[in-house]
């Protein structure tokens, strides 16, 4: 009998918290179970951008439920993504310690972007379209913006506009009156306004709506007005409907579930300012959104891995010497291999080595002088789909430290405390192996013997050779005193016949 893997996607919201398990059969992911529950995140942050305690009781009991439900799967079966709220909040790291806790799982905070990518990923992978598409989702603290052809995406933008905090905004003590509503479509229009006139440039020929938002608006307006389809007339009559109830309490509508009532005139107000900046005529509701997103790229394999496609793709646009940063990661993945087994590296932890060596001399576009700062400036400040945010910031902190001095407080802002044990190791062993290969021959790499201890790294040389390359002997030296900002000892030995 064939055993079919499950995989499972979590996606943590601003307003619901989602749980997807799914199995890969014959090339299609078949949907097993579905789990949702209401959070109300982004209500529970203040003006200063901090998450308060009960939203984080809220978000931690669901976080346990989520659990149980996963027990016993794989950890790299198991992706989970936090949006707009997560990436937004002050005390993310408060939150990450509690939810760690309760939860096995890694959360990765992923940036606007990568969420409007994996969104059309979902769209994309169940949807097709042989033309250019738009898709809009509406969350609870951000609105994605998409247009695609196919599997690839052509723009991505999110918007820090979502229909909870449009609603806290002005639609808070549950009043609805046209004034309120054109203040709030205002608002919104001048969020979406920058992006408006690439988007119309590029053009689409259908669009499609995602989540809960959307979902909602089109079932109402298919109980009103007998039609799925929404379009500005069709919005316009649903505020005009909402606007006569004069309050919340008074509206009385079936497809509008109570838990939804208090964010659906924010909602309402963004999809309007939506259509009307970038000119939508007509939008149909799609069940597939950033979940399905993360499914489908779960279930790939590792040579569809969008990281390295996106790896691939800044190296050729930044003329990368490949040849040089391939024979880098040679020599890294053998310094990997001696390390693995003393500090319990993981197999993540190359990838990411071998990403930052391709990497790290991006910043020659700028000037070799001081190329270290400028190839981490920009991988820290470019799109890298696939990457979270804490692997975008991990990659630029290894790039920028990857030569020279290491300054306590540079690298403090760069890599938390808790971060910086693992840091430290992965560090060693990619400033080594560029060093090893600084005169980018294969062949001036020197022979040597390397033993690792919890912190140490040793290093054996024959003396002959190292007495005639006195340069590299300096360069180690000076790695040796570079070294003691990061609780790693660098140790140098020499022998008259090292085989």
């Amino acid at each position: 009998m064939t055993k079919y893997p499950s995989f499972a996607a979590v996606d943590l919201g601003s307003n619901s918290f989602h749980l997807v398990v799914a199995r890969e059969v014959d090339g299609r992911l078949q949907l097993l179970h579905k789990e949702k529950h209401r959070v109300y995140l982004a209500a529970g942050l203040d003006e200063d951008f901090v998450l308060s305690e009960d939203a984080i009781v809220r978000a931690l009991h669901v976080l346990k439920q989520f659990a149980a439900t996963l027990a016993g799967f794989e950890k790299k079966h198991v992706e989970v993504a936090a949006t707009y709220t997560l990436r937004s909040c002050q005390n993310l790291r408060h939150f990450l310690k509690q939810a760690k806790a309760v939860f096995p799982y890694k959360i990765n905070v992923i940036s606007g972007q990568e969420e409007a990518r994996l969104i059309y990923q979902g769209v994309s992978n169940y949807v097709h379209d042989d033309n250019n598409r738009l898709v809009v989702d509406i969350g609870g603290g951000s609105t994605e913006v998409i247009i695609g052809k196919h599997q690839s995406h052509k723009l991505l933008t999110s918007r820090d506009v979502g229909c909870v905090t449009m609603s806290k905004l002005y639609f808070q003590d549950e009043k609805l009156t046209e004034k309120r509503f054109k203040k709030a479509i205002i608002h919104a229009e001048q969020y979406i306004e920058p992006v408006t006139a690439i988007y119309q440039k590029t053009g689409w020929r259908s669009c499609l709506g995602t989540s809960g938002t959307i979902k909602t608006l089109s079932a109402i307006n298919d109980e009103l007005f007998a039609s799925k389809v929404l379009t500005l007339d069709s919005l316009r009559d649903i505020q005009a409907h909402l606007v006569s109830a004069g309050e919340l309490k008074n509206v009385h509508i079936k497809a509008l579930p109570d838990e939804r009532k208090a964010s659906i005139a924010g909602g309402l107000a963004i999809l309007i300012a939506a259509i009307n900046q970038l000119g939508i005529e007509q939008l149909e509701y799609c069940d597939y959104s950033l979940r399905e997103g993360l499914l489908h790229e779960l279930a790939q394999n590792e040579e569809f891995d969008i990281r390295t496609r996106t790896i691939d793709s800044f190296a050729e646009q930044y003329t990368v010497d490949e040849q040089h940063a391939k024979h880098i990661c040679q020599t890294l993945t053998q310094f990997y291999n001696a390390a693995k087994p003393i500090w319990h590296l993981e197999e993540g932890d190359l990838a990411l080595l071998k990403w930052a060596v391709y990497l790290h001399e991006v910043g020659i576009a700028i000037n070799s002088s001081g190329i270290h700062k400028h190839s981490a400036y920009i991988v820290l400040n470019s799109q890298l789909p696939g990457f979270t945010q804490e692997q975008q910031q991990q990659l630029g902190a290894l790039i920028r430290f990857h030569r020279k001095k290491i300054k306590t407080q540079d690298l403090n802002e760069l890599v938390d405390a808790e971060s910086k044990p693992r840091f430290s190791q992965l560090l060693t062993l990619m400033r080594l192996a560029i060093l090893f290969h600084q005169k980018r021959q294969k062949t001036q790499v020197p022979k040597h013997e390397m033993h690792i201890s919890k912190h140490n790294i040793a290093l054996k040389f024959d003396s002959t050779w190292l007495e005639e390359h006195s340069l590299f002997a300096a360069d180690l030296e000076q790695e040796q005193h570079y070294w003691k900002s990061l609780d790693i000892d660098l140790s140098i030995d020499t022998t008259m016949h090292l085989i």
